[in-house]
């Protein structure tokens, strides 16, 4: 049944009219049933005896938080903060079990700037809770795709809740639901699946924005990556009874496509990418109940410095939604692209190994320090040139600068490394602006006790690294992995931002130049061969069946967290207005192209994230019906929430009417919720008049 003004969530027209370059690429290879098997606790389709291959489970779910009034991560900027919705963020999970064995892992990829250990945690919990010990520490790998227009605010260190003023705990939860429940679903899902691993290159889509530190690397980084750019796209394709109902692509490439100006909540180019292929070729409604025909993930790789403004410089706005959209198809299209390759079916066993490690402390043996000598990281430091920021992609603070600052420079070598040697056999030449490692014993500015993870399915390794890793960085996890395993170098992968967060992984080379990447590697010029050195140590225990300890887990901060903004005291509509009145009606006949634009007296979208829902419609008339097109997760739909006066709120719903949308009558819906002085917050919609599209 269609959803009309008075019914609840059910399955929606889809419009698939303006999906863009590559529409029916992936069409013929999006259909497939799940087959009905025994089930195990969760509702998990259970492997008959001597059954070979694996079962493949996909979910995907709402993963929004706070959409107004909250800062946005990645910039740095206290004043980015939210003010509406361009689209929703999503997680999507896989889980990967190989029947002969039994074993499983979980990947999930979030629409997130970053996975924090408070998130990480707190899911795992939540998994334990319903599963047992199905997913744990060793086998559950999540990854942030790292967009920069995702509300901050989630994690329990407080350097990265400094600008969005302290924690924000509906924000949180909206992540931690979302993956959760993205898990469950990929759970519920599990059936008989082939997985195909192919790859290819891809280029003109990514740029090096520190050229003159990569150029520092020795020459075998160099000689293999001759543009300085990484250009591999690597798709895991789920197949079953020869259709493809999934993917993961892995391609390295910053979330930074829409600009440190804007201020909606996106997905930015890899969210693009996965909802082009899922809602605009696929045909997936996010909103209705069931498993969707496909689901793909756009997971980051080594992508430390590897910006999507090609042109290396920074994006403006409005302009970064063009730019967004054009790297997120691009991506998209290699990525369908490999559908119709052969590639290589996988075989092989699924496992994996995780290992928490001190990374304020670790001795690095000789064999990986490329000096021949023994080396200790230290506790970590911020350098003077992560204050600038990465000036081709959105620079910080005035005043600091990638490369030299002679103060600071002046500071650390006359005072710091005088007084610590063993500081400045560490950390030197970075010009040391605050030494949080100091501060954590007062606060928990930043995470000293980090994840390193590696996680086989068949024949593709991934090192799970929880940081932005150049691809100089990536290299020299990738090779001395691969050697480690037997490995071809091209099924050896970084996933980036996994697990939880430490800033930037370069080489001591490129360290030594100080860009902003090496002013954020915060342990040391030794880092990246103490993570090198940790994942070698899986690969070994990995490749001999040998369990490994946890190591040093790191502290639950979830107890008093700091959230310095207040939230919602009250929604009052203006004076003789009401909630949902229409205050600015659309047109009365639009074009494909043309924008529809609807004011409404409106309410702070924070008393409800409509996480699972949706914000806004737009419904056109079909057999009595009126059926919804496209809501706020929709790339053709904006929602803007402004403040009016003290107490009252303006909300803009447009849409920018798709090539080929169905001519007829059409109307704008939004859904909001009131919260009074006293007493409970109230539900209201409203709807805007009927218009024409010809």
């Amino acid at each position: 049944m269609a959803r009309n003004d008075r019914s609840g969530r059910s399955r929606r027209t889809v419009l698939k009219a303006g999906a863009g370059t590559g529409i029916g690429l992936a069409a013929g290879a999006v259909a497939g049933t799940v087959p009905a098997r025994a089930q195990t606790r969760g509702g998990a389709p259970e492997a008959a005896a001597g059954e070979g291959g694996y079962l493949v489970g996909r979910g995907i779910a709402d993963a929004t938080g706070e959409i107004a009034e909250v800062g946005l991560m990645g910039y740095g900027r206290f004043d980015q903060q939210a003010e509406g919705l361009h689209t929703r963020l999503r997680a999507r999970s896989f889980v990967v079990v190989d029947r002969a064995s039994g074993s499983r892992v979980l990947l999930c990829v979030v629409d997130s700037p970053m996975i924090f250990e408070s998130v990480h945690q707190a899911v795992l919990r939540e998994l334990q809770a319903r599963f047992g010990e199905l997913y744990t520490h060793r086998n559950v790998m999540l990854t942030a795709t790292h967009t920069h227009a995702g509300p901050g605010g989630c994690s329990h260190h407080v350097l990265y809740n400094l600008t969005t003023f302290g924690f924000h705990e509906k924000t949180f939860q909206a992540v931690v639901d979302g993956i959760v429940e993205s898990a469950e679903r990929a759970h519920a899902d599990l059936a008989p699946s082939q997985l195909v691993l192919t790859h290819t290159e891809l280029t003109d889509v990514s740029a090096n924005r520190s050229r003159a530190a990569f150029e520092r690397n020795k020459a075998d980084i160099k000689r293999y990556f001759p543009d300085a750019i990484d250009p591999l796209s690597t798709l895991l394709r789920v197949e079953r009874d020869g259709e493809a109902v999934g993917a993961v692509n892995w391609f390295p490439v910053h979330g930074t496509s829409m600009s440190g100006d804007n201020r909606y909540v996106s997905a930015d180019n890899k969210g693009c990418a996965a909802h082009h292929w899922e809602r605009e070729v696929a045909g997936v409604d996010y909103l209705a109940d069931g498993p969707p025909a496909f689901v793909s993930a756009f997971a980051q790789t080594n992508s430390g410095d590897m910006s999507p403004n090609t042109d290396l410089q920074p994006p403006t706005t409005p302009a970064d939604f063009a730019r967004t959209r054009q790297s997120g198809l691009r991506q998209y299209e290699a990525a369908a692209g490999q559908l119709t390759d052969r590639g290589r079916e996988m075989t092989g066993p699924v496992d994996a190994r995780l290992v928490y490690v001190d990374l304020s402390d670790v001795v690095v043996r000789p064999e990986f320090t490329g000096d021949g000598l023994s080396h200790r990281t230290s506790s970590p430091c911020i350098g003077a040139a992560m204050a600038a920021g990465s000036v081709e992609d959105g620079p910080a603070f005035p005043g600091f600068a990638e490369g030299e600052n002679p103060f600071w420079d002046a500071v650390s070598d006359s005072l710091v490394y005088e007084a610590s040697p063993a500081l400045k056999e560490a950390q030197a030449p970075k010009g040391i602006f605050v030494p949080v490692g100091e501060i954590n014993k007062v606060w928990p500015w930043v995470q000293e006790q980090v994840p390193v993870q590696l996680v086989r399915i068949g024949r593709l390794y991934l090192i799970g690294i929880p940081g932005e890793v150049t691809i100089g960085a990536g290299y020299r996890l990738r090779t001395a992995v691969a050697e480690a395993v037997g490995a071809e170098l091209e099924d050896v992968l970084v996933a980036g931002y996994a697990n939880s967060y430490i800033h930037y992984v370069t080489t001591p080379e490129e360290y030594d130049a100080q860009h902003y990447e090496g002013g954020s590697t915060l342990f040391g010029r030794w880092q990246l061969p103490a993570l090198t050195q940790t994942a070698v140590e899986l690969a070994d225990a990995l490749r001999e069946g040998r369990e490994v300890p946890l190591g040093p887990v790191a502290p639950d901060l979830s107890k008093g967290q700091l959230a310095l903004q207040p939230g919602v005291v009250l929604d009052a509509p203006p004076l003789l207005k009401r909630f949902g009145q229409v205050q600015v009606q659309p047109l009365e006949t639009y074009a494909a192209g043309q924008r529809v634009e609807v004011v409404f007296v409106g309410a702070h979208p924070g008393n409800d994230l409509h996480r699972g829902g949706t914000f806004l419609e737009v419904q056109r008339l079909a057999d009595g019906d009126w059926r919804t097109v496209a809501d706020d997760g929709d790339w053709s739909t904006r929602f803007r929430w402004q403040r009016d006066g003290i107490a009252a709120s303006k909300v803009t719903v447009t849409w920018d009417v798709p090539e080929g949308t169905t001519p007829g009558s059409y109307r704008v819906r939004y859904h909001g919720e009131a919260k009074p002085l006293i007493g409970k917050i109230e539900s209201f919609s409203g709807t805007s008049a009927i218009f024409r599209v010809r």
